[in-house]
Protein backbone atom coordinates (compact mmCIF):
# COMPACT_ATOMS: atom_id res chain seq x y z
CA UNK A 1 0.00 0.00 0.00
CA UNK A 2 1.12 3.21 -0.99
CA UNK A 3 0.61 6.78 1.48
CA UNK A 4 1.39 9.76 0.17
CA UNK A 5 1.87 13.08 2.31
CA UNK A 6 2.02 16.01 0.68
CA UNK A 7 2.03 20.17 1.89
CA UNK A 8 3.80 19.05 4.87
CA UNK A 9 4.62 22.36 6.58
CA UNK A 10 8.31 21.07 8.17
CA UNK A 11 9.49 17.67 7.36
CA UNK A 12 12.03 16.64 10.27
CA UNK A 13 15.19 14.74 10.71
CA UNK A 14 15.53 14.01 7.33
CA UNK A 15 19.03 12.15 6.68
CA UNK A 16 20.10 11.33 3.24
CA UNK A 17 22.69 9.70 4.48
CA UNK A 18 22.04 6.67 6.84
CA UNK A 19 23.66 7.67 10.51
CA UNK A 20 23.81 5.60 13.61
CA UNK A 21 23.90 8.62 16.24
CA UNK A 22 24.59 12.37 16.76
CA UNK A 23 26.97 13.72 19.26
CA UNK A 24 28.44 16.52 20.78
CA UNK A 25 28.17 20.00 18.27
CA UNK A 26 26.55 17.20 15.12
CA UNK A 27 23.41 17.24 18.23
CA UNK A 28 22.52 20.65 17.52
CA UNK A 29 21.96 20.41 14.22
CA UNK A 30 18.16 19.04 12.67
CA UNK A 31 17.89 18.92 8.82
CA UNK A 32 14.63 19.88 7.68
CA UNK A 33 12.11 20.11 4.65
CA UNK A 34 10.05 22.78 4.37
CA UNK A 35 6.78 22.43 2.27
CA UNK A 36 7.58 19.06 1.90
CA UNK A 37 6.20 15.11 0.60
CA UNK A 38 6.49 11.77 2.39
CA UNK A 39 6.02 8.75 0.58
CA UNK A 40 5.53 4.96 1.98
CA UNK A 41 5.39 2.16 0.42
CA UNK A 42 3.67 -0.54 2.97
CA UNK A 43 6.06 -0.07 6.36
CA UNK A 44 8.81 1.89 4.62
CA UNK A 45 9.84 5.27 3.88
CA UNK A 46 10.44 5.29 -0.22
CA UNK A 47 10.77 8.64 -1.02
CA UNK A 48 10.37 12.61 0.10
CA UNK A 49 11.91 16.10 -0.73
CA UNK A 50 10.22 19.25 -2.25
CA UNK A 51 6.47 19.85 -3.11
CA UNK A 52 7.69 20.20 -6.12
CA UNK A 53 9.15 17.32 -7.04
CA UNK A 54 6.22 14.76 -5.64
CA UNK A 55 5.51 12.29 -7.62
CA UNK A 56 2.71 12.28 -10.04
CA UNK A 57 0.69 9.09 -8.77
CA UNK A 58 -2.54 7.73 -7.04
CA UNK A 59 -1.33 6.39 -3.86
CA UNK A 60 -4.24 4.29 -1.79
CA UNK A 61 -3.84 6.97 0.87
CA UNK A 62 -3.22 10.52 0.62
CA UNK A 63 -2.68 12.78 3.73
CA UNK A 64 -2.45 16.37 3.38
CA UNK A 65 -0.29 18.02 5.95
CA UNK A 66 -0.76 21.81 5.80
CA UNK A 67 0.29 23.52 8.31
CA UNK A 68 1.71 20.69 9.71
CA UNK A 69 5.06 19.33 11.33
CA UNK A 70 6.36 15.25 10.25
CA UNK A 71 9.08 13.76 12.33
CA UNK A 72 10.31 10.17 13.03
CA UNK A 73 8.33 9.02 16.16
CA UNK A 74 9.70 8.66 19.41
CA UNK A 75 12.50 5.97 20.45
CA UNK A 76 12.00 5.31 24.72
CA UNK A 77 15.19 3.27 25.08
CA UNK A 78 14.31 2.60 28.56
CA UNK A 79 11.10 1.40 30.48
CA UNK A 80 9.74 -0.62 32.73
CA UNK A 81 5.96 -0.53 31.81
CA UNK A 82 5.46 -4.36 32.53
CA UNK A 83 4.23 -4.39 36.07
CA UNK A 84 1.49 -5.08 38.21
CA UNK A 85 -0.46 -2.68 40.73
CA UNK A 86 0.70 0.84 41.55
CA UNK A 87 2.48 2.52 43.92
CA UNK A 88 0.62 5.51 44.33
CA UNK A 89 1.24 5.31 48.81
CA UNK A 90 4.53 5.82 47.95
CA UNK A 91 4.31 9.06 46.32
CA UNK A 92 2.43 10.79 48.74
CA UNK A 93 5.26 9.27 51.25
CA UNK A 94 7.58 11.38 49.12
CA UNK A 95 5.36 14.21 49.88
CA UNK A 96 5.71 13.68 53.62
CA UNK A 97 9.20 13.62 53.68
CA UNK A 98 10.33 10.07 52.51
CA UNK A 99 13.24 9.75 50.35
CA UNK A 100 13.17 7.37 47.71
CA UNK A 101 15.62 4.87 50.03
CA UNK A 102 14.31 5.56 52.90
CA UNK A 103 11.12 3.80 51.37
CA UNK A 104 12.83 1.67 49.72
CA UNK A 105 14.49 0.38 53.24
CA UNK A 106 10.92 0.44 54.79
CA UNK A 107 9.70 -2.72 52.27
CA UNK A 108 8.55 -0.14 49.31
CA UNK A 109 10.00 0.52 45.70
CA UNK A 110 11.20 -2.55 43.81
CA UNK A 111 10.68 -5.19 46.52
CA UNK A 112 7.19 -3.62 46.99
CA UNK A 113 6.78 -4.32 42.76
CA UNK A 114 8.06 -7.60 42.69
CA UNK A 115 5.45 -8.47 45.46
CA UNK A 116 2.28 -7.67 43.79
CA UNK A 117 3.67 -8.81 40.43
CA UNK A 118 4.30 -12.16 42.21
CA UNK A 119 0.12 -12.07 43.33
CA UNK A 120 -0.89 -11.38 40.07
CA UNK A 121 -1.63 -13.83 36.76
CA UNK A 122 0.68 -13.25 33.54
CA UNK A 123 -2.91 -12.59 32.12
CA UNK A 124 -3.81 -10.09 34.42
CA UNK A 125 -0.21 -8.42 33.82
CA UNK A 126 -0.39 -8.41 30.19
CA UNK A 127 -3.88 -6.42 30.40
CA UNK A 128 -2.44 -4.33 32.75
CA UNK A 129 0.56 -3.10 30.39
CA UNK A 130 -0.89 -3.08 26.97
CA UNK A 131 -2.89 0.01 28.06
CA UNK A 132 0.36 1.60 29.05
CA UNK A 133 1.39 0.59 25.55
CA UNK A 134 -1.27 1.93 23.86
CA UNK A 135 -1.21 5.06 25.81
CA UNK A 136 2.58 5.66 24.73
CA UNK A 137 1.77 4.71 21.23
CA UNK A 138 -1.40 7.22 21.33
CA UNK A 139 1.67 9.83 22.41
CA UNK A 140 3.83 9.45 19.99
CA UNK A 141 6.50 6.50 20.75
CA UNK A 142 6.65 4.17 17.97
CA UNK A 143 9.72 1.82 19.47
CA UNK A 144 10.14 0.85 23.31
CA UNK A 145 12.18 -1.18 25.56
CA UNK A 146 11.02 -2.97 28.39
CA UNK A 147 12.60 -4.45 31.10
CA UNK A 148 11.88 -7.31 33.52
CA UNK A 149 13.42 -6.51 37.06
CA UNK A 150 10.00 -7.02 39.08
CA UNK A 151 9.89 -10.10 39.75
CA UNK A 152 13.32 -11.13 41.11
CA UNK A 153 12.62 -15.31 41.31
CA UNK A 154 13.29 -17.15 38.60
CA UNK A 155 9.97 -17.72 37.41
CA UNK A 156 8.51 -14.04 37.98
CA UNK A 157 11.29 -12.84 36.11
CA UNK A 158 10.23 -15.44 33.12
CA UNK A 159 6.64 -14.17 33.70
CA UNK A 160 7.35 -10.66 32.99
CA UNK A 161 9.66 -11.30 30.08
CA UNK A 162 6.46 -13.31 28.18
CA UNK A 163 4.40 -10.62 28.57
CA UNK A 164 6.60 -8.68 26.84
CA UNK A 165 7.05 -11.07 24.55
CA UNK A 166 3.40 -11.16 23.80
CA UNK A 167 3.11 -7.57 23.55
CA UNK A 168 6.11 -7.59 20.75
CA UNK A 169 3.99 -10.11 19.01
CA UNK A 170 0.41 -8.34 19.05
CA UNK A 171 1.27 -4.62 18.54
CA UNK A 172 2.86 -2.78 15.54
CA UNK A 173 5.41 -0.82 17.66
CA UNK A 174 9.18 -2.34 17.95
CA UNK A 175 9.60 -3.63 20.82
CA UNK A 176 13.40 -4.64 22.36
CA UNK A 177 13.01 -6.69 26.10
CA UNK A 178 15.80 -6.09 28.47
CA UNK A 179 16.44 -8.72 31.31
CA UNK A 180 16.63 -6.51 34.63
CA UNK A 181 16.78 -9.87 37.16
CA UNK A 182 19.46 -7.83 39.04
CA UNK A 183 17.01 -4.61 40.29
CA UNK A 184 16.88 -5.24 43.72
CA UNK A 185 17.84 -8.00 46.12
CA UNK A 186 14.94 -9.91 47.62
CA UNK A 187 14.49 -10.01 50.88
CA UNK A 188 15.38 -14.03 51.28
CA UNK A 189 18.61 -13.15 49.73
CA UNK A 190 19.19 -9.25 51.71
CA UNK A 191 22.13 -10.97 53.47
CA UNK A 192 23.20 -13.53 50.65
CA UNK A 193 24.15 -11.77 47.85
CA UNK A 194 26.28 -13.87 46.12
CA UNK A 195 23.35 -16.54 46.65
CA UNK A 196 21.41 -14.40 44.55
CA UNK A 197 23.91 -13.27 42.00
CA UNK A 198 24.21 -17.12 41.48
CA UNK A 199 20.82 -17.51 40.82
CA UNK A 200 20.76 -15.02 38.37
CA UNK A 201 23.93 -16.37 36.24
CA UNK A 202 23.38 -19.74 36.71
CA UNK A 203 19.89 -20.23 36.67
CA UNK A 204 18.16 -17.07 35.09
CA UNK A 205 19.90 -16.03 32.32
CA UNK A 206 20.31 -19.63 30.94
CA UNK A 207 16.26 -20.23 30.71
CA UNK A 208 16.02 -16.75 29.33
CA UNK A 209 18.53 -17.30 26.84
CA UNK A 210 16.83 -20.73 26.15
CA UNK A 211 13.80 -19.22 25.60
CA UNK A 212 14.78 -16.64 23.43
CA UNK A 213 13.24 -13.63 26.03
CA UNK A 214 15.77 -11.11 26.05
CA UNK A 215 18.60 -9.02 23.78
CA UNK A 216 20.37 -7.01 26.66
CA UNK A 217 20.59 -7.58 29.90
CA UNK A 218 20.71 -4.67 33.12
CA UNK A 219 21.99 -4.35 36.47
CA UNK A 220 21.23 -1.01 39.06
CA UNK A 221 24.30 -0.45 40.02
CA UNK A 222 23.98 1.42 42.62
CA UNK A 223 25.45 1.80 46.22
CA UNK A 224 22.53 -0.40 48.58
CA UNK A 225 21.72 -2.21 45.38
CA UNK A 226 24.18 -3.88 43.17
CA UNK A 227 28.57 -3.30 43.92
CA UNK A 228 30.59 -2.48 40.64
CA UNK A 229 32.10 -6.01 41.45
CA UNK A 230 28.71 -7.85 41.31
CA UNK A 231 27.14 -5.80 38.15
CA UNK A 232 30.72 -6.92 36.43
CA UNK A 233 30.17 -10.63 37.48
CA UNK A 234 26.02 -10.45 36.05
CA UNK A 235 27.49 -8.57 33.05
CA UNK A 236 30.15 -11.26 32.27
CA UNK A 237 27.49 -14.43 32.32
CA UNK A 238 24.95 -12.10 30.25
CA UNK A 239 27.47 -11.44 27.64
CA UNK A 240 28.32 -15.30 27.35
CA UNK A 241 24.83 -16.02 26.40
CA UNK A 242 24.82 -13.30 24.12
CA UNK A 243 22.76 -10.75 26.27
CA UNK A 244 24.18 -7.13 25.71
CA UNK A 245 24.56 -4.82 28.65
CA UNK A 246 22.30 -1.70 29.08
CA UNK A 247 22.85 -0.69 32.98
CA UNK A 248 21.53 1.82 35.69
CA UNK A 249 24.42 4.46 37.11
CA UNK A 250 24.59 7.17 38.87
CA UNK A 251 21.48 8.14 39.86
CA UNK A 252 22.04 8.66 43.62
CA UNK A 253 26.18 8.28 43.45
CA UNK A 254 28.86 7.61 41.04
CA UNK A 255 30.23 4.67 42.01
CA UNK A 256 32.19 3.14 39.16
CA UNK A 257 29.27 1.97 36.88
CA UNK A 258 29.72 4.23 34.38
CA UNK A 259 33.43 2.60 33.53
CA UNK A 260 32.61 -0.86 33.93
CA UNK A 261 29.62 -0.29 31.73
CA UNK A 262 32.05 0.88 29.14
CA UNK A 263 34.27 -1.66 29.75
CA UNK A 264 31.73 -4.34 28.90
CA UNK A 265 30.71 -2.13 25.29
CA UNK A 266 27.32 -1.15 27.52
CA UNK A 267 25.42 -0.06 24.63
CA UNK A 268 23.54 2.51 26.76
CA UNK A 269 24.09 3.26 30.26
CA UNK A 270 21.06 4.99 31.83
CA UNK A 271 20.08 7.79 34.57
CA UNK A 272 23.68 9.92 34.74
CA UNK A 273 21.90 12.22 37.37
CA UNK A 274 25.48 12.55 39.14
CA UNK A 275 28.17 12.66 36.52
CA UNK A 276 31.92 13.35 37.81
CA UNK A 277 35.30 14.34 35.55
CA UNK A 278 36.10 10.93 35.31
CA UNK A 279 32.55 9.54 34.63
CA UNK A 280 32.59 11.68 31.35
CA UNK A 281 35.75 10.94 30.49
CA UNK A 282 35.69 6.84 30.12
CA UNK A 283 32.42 7.91 27.68
CA UNK A 284 34.17 9.39 25.16
CA UNK A 285 35.63 7.41 22.64
CA UNK A 286 33.52 5.18 23.17
CA UNK A 287 30.18 3.09 21.63
CA UNK A 288 28.42 3.60 25.08
CA UNK A 289 25.33 5.49 24.18
CA UNK A 290 24.66 8.10 27.78
CA UNK A 291 20.82 7.93 28.27
CA UNK A 292 18.81 10.66 30.44
CA UNK A 293 15.30 10.40 32.32
CA UNK A 294 14.16 13.78 32.70
CA UNK A 295 10.72 12.16 33.74
CA UNK A 296 12.27 10.66 36.76
CA UNK A 297 14.39 13.66 37.84
CA UNK A 298 10.60 15.36 38.23
CA UNK A 299 8.96 13.18 39.78
CA UNK A 300 11.80 12.33 42.70
CA UNK A 301 13.25 16.00 42.95
CA UNK A 302 16.73 14.98 42.17
CA UNK A 303 19.46 16.45 40.28
CA UNK A 304 18.91 16.44 36.27
CA UNK A 305 21.81 14.38 34.25
CA UNK A 306 24.03 17.28 33.19
CA UNK A 307 23.38 17.42 29.54
CA UNK A 308 24.37 20.76 28.89
CA UNK A 309 28.42 19.46 29.89
CA UNK A 310 27.93 16.29 28.23
CA UNK A 311 27.04 17.66 24.71
CA UNK A 312 29.78 20.59 25.08
CA UNK A 313 32.78 18.13 26.18
CA UNK A 314 31.44 15.92 22.65
CA UNK A 315 29.52 12.96 23.65
CA UNK A 316 26.50 11.99 22.43
CA UNK A 317 23.26 12.02 24.73
CA UNK A 318 19.31 10.15 24.23
CA UNK A 319 16.35 10.41 26.16
CA UNK A 320 13.97 8.45 27.54
CA UNK A 321 11.14 8.42 29.79
CA UNK A 322 11.50 5.22 32.59
CA UNK A 323 7.93 4.60 32.45
CA UNK A 324 7.59 2.87 35.80
CA UNK A 325 5.36 2.69 38.75
CA UNK A 326 7.94 3.91 41.37
CA UNK A 327 9.89 6.44 40.36
CA UNK A 328 8.45 7.79 36.81
CA UNK A 329 4.59 6.56 36.06
CA UNK A 330 4.46 8.20 32.73
CA UNK A 331 5.43 7.08 28.94
CA UNK A 332 4.94 10.65 27.89
CA UNK A 333 7.90 11.52 25.70
CA UNK A 334 6.41 14.62 24.64
CA UNK A 335 7.06 15.83 28.02
CA UNK A 336 10.40 14.11 28.09
CA UNK A 337 11.71 16.18 25.48
CA UNK A 338 10.06 19.26 26.95
CA UNK A 339 11.62 18.75 30.74
CA UNK A 340 14.96 18.16 28.86
CA UNK A 341 14.80 21.66 27.38
CA UNK A 342 13.25 23.27 30.14
CA UNK A 343 15.66 21.94 33.30
CA UNK A 344 18.39 20.45 31.18
CA UNK A 345 19.01 23.34 29.16
CA UNK A 346 19.43 21.55 25.34
CA UNK A 347 17.99 23.31 22.09
CA UNK A 348 14.79 21.98 21.23
CA UNK A 349 16.98 20.23 17.80
CA UNK A 350 19.36 18.70 20.54
CA UNK A 351 16.44 17.31 22.29
CA UNK A 352 14.38 15.89 19.00
CA UNK A 353 17.91 14.15 18.15
CA UNK A 354 18.51 12.25 21.85
CA UNK A 355 14.73 11.02 21.36
CA UNK A 356 14.77 9.96 17.83
CA UNK A 357 17.71 9.06 16.02
CA UNK A 358 20.39 8.96 19.56
CA UNK A 359 17.31 6.71 21.01
CA UNK A 360 17.28 4.57 18.45
CA UNK A 361 20.77 3.81 18.90
CA UNK A 362 20.16 3.19 22.64
CA UNK A 363 18.22 0.10 21.07
CA UNK A 364 20.22 -1.38 18.47
CA UNK A 365 17.58 -0.25 16.01
CA UNK A 366 19.22 3.10 14.38
CA UNK A 367 19.33 1.57 11.06
CA UNK A 368 15.97 1.16 10.89
CA UNK A 369 14.03 4.01 13.00
CA UNK A 370 14.69 7.24 14.28
CA UNK A 371 14.91 9.48 11.05
CA UNK A 372 13.37 10.11 7.65
CA UNK A 373 15.76 7.72 5.70
CA UNK A 374 14.61 5.90 2.34
CA UNK A 375 14.53 2.62 3.37
CA UNK A 376 13.90 2.81 7.52
CA UNK A 377 10.40 2.42 9.08
CA UNK A 378 7.32 4.54 8.10
CA UNK A 379 6.98 5.33 11.82
CA UNK A 380 6.21 8.76 12.10
CA UNK A 381 4.58 11.50 14.46
CA UNK A 382 2.33 14.65 12.55
CA UNK A 383 1.44 17.21 14.68
CA UNK A 384 -1.57 19.52 15.11
CA UNK A 385 -0.61 22.91 12.55
CA UNK A 386 1.93 24.45 14.36
CA UNK A 387 4.43 27.55 14.11
CA UNK A 388 7.65 25.92 14.28
CA UNK A 389 8.70 23.03 16.00
CA UNK A 390 9.53 25.16 19.07
CA UNK A 391 6.18 24.93 19.98
CA UNK A 392 6.81 21.08 20.68
CA UNK A 393 8.82 21.84 24.09
CA UNK A 394 7.81 24.97 24.30
CA UNK A 395 3.63 23.90 24.59
CA UNK A 396 4.56 21.05 26.75
CA UNK A 397 1.33 20.74 28.63
CA UNK A 398 -0.69 20.74 25.29
CA UNK A 399 -1.29 17.79 22.92
CA UNK A 400 -0.05 18.91 19.80
CA UNK A 401 -0.26 15.13 18.08
CA UNK A 402 -2.80 15.00 15.35
CA UNK A 403 -1.77 11.53 13.91
CA UNK A 404 0.17 8.78 14.49
CA UNK A 405 1.77 6.16 11.74
CA UNK A 406 3.15 2.53 12.61
CA UNK A 407 4.83 0.30 10.78
CA UNK A 408 2.82 2.70 7.89
CA UNK A 409 -0.41 2.39 9.02
CA UNK A 410 -2.53 5.06 10.62
CA UNK A 411 -3.16 3.82 14.27
CA UNK A 412 -4.33 7.56 15.54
Amino acid sequence: MQTLIINIKELLQVRESPIIKVSGAEMAVLPTIKNAFLLLEDTIIVDFGVMENCPKINPELTIDATGKMVLPSWCDSHTHIVYAGNREQEFVDRINGLSYEEIANRGGGILNSAKKLHETSEDEIYNESKVRLEEIMSLGTGAVEIKSGYGLTVEDELKMLRVIKRLNQNYPITIKATFLGAHAFPNEFKDNHQGYIDLICKEMIHKIAEENLAKYIDVFCETGYFSVSETEAILKSGLEYGLIPKIHVNQFHSIGGVQVGVKHKALSVDHLEIMNKEDLESLKNSETMPVALPSCSYFLSIPYTPAREMIDCGLSIALASDFNPGSSPSGNMNFVVATACIKMKMTPEEAINAATINGAYAMGISKTHGSITKGKKANLIITKPISSYYQLPYAFGSNLIDCIILEGKIIL
